[in-house]
């Protein structure tokens, strides 16, 4: 069975590669159009409409479309990439000191004989900040590190240093909740 990864990330890329599985990447190419409000349901929509812009390009079957998106949540608001540095130091001062969300999609689409078959599913993982002064802030952004990640940060790098805390899948946080991902492949009967 052909996989297919339906996304450009680098860290998604890898992580599945942890995974054992041979698979090919062709990012998603179609537009995202958020819908829901809750964050679960908005990152298992996007998640879906990645996976559903790849499937839409396929001419063949035996295959498997994996679409993932990733939000971060603070007190009922969504941080998206930020727009410049001024916004990425706006979140990272929300984030500094406290908890927040962060939630990834999966949307896994079976293309086969039989038809076409899809399952999505989400995991949420609690990250705790400990306290970063402004000019920590300012040294962090000037990595460039925040500029390409929900939230303005990424767990992985020098950020990690800020991480007091972590409550759920690490993965999950980098992109991908490849734990997650697999026992649903198992489960749904999706690995080759």
């Amino acid at each position: 069975m052909r996989i297919i990864l339906g996304s450009a990330s680098p860290r998604r890329k890898e992580l599945l590669e942890r995974m054992g599985l041979e698979f090919e990447v062709i990012p998603s190419k179609g537009e995202e159009i958020i819908t829901k409000e809750a964050p679960p349901d908005i990152v298992t929509e996007l998640a879906g409409q990645k996976a559903e812009a790849v499937a839409r390009t396929m001419t063949e079957d035996d295959m498997l479309i994996i679409g993932a998106d990733t939000i971060v949540a603070y007190e009922h608001q969504i941080l998206g990439k930020p727009a410049d540095e001024e916004d990425a130091f706006r979140m990272l001062r929300h984030l500094s000191g406290n908890t927040h969300q962060v939630y990834t999609g999966v949307c896994l689409i079976r293309i086969n004989s039989e038809g076409y078959e899809e399952y999505c599913f989400y995991e949420k993982t609690d990250v705790t900040f400990y306290f970063m002064t402004d000019q920590e802030i300012r040294a962090y952004i000037r990595t460039g590190d925040p500029m390409d990640k929900a939230g303005a940060y990424g767990i992985q790098g020098v950020c990690g240093k800020y991480i007091r805390e972590i409550q759920g899948d690490y993965n999950n946080v980098v992109g991908l909740p490849i734990a997650r991902l697999y026992q649903e492949m198992k489960k749904h009967g999706f690995l080759p």
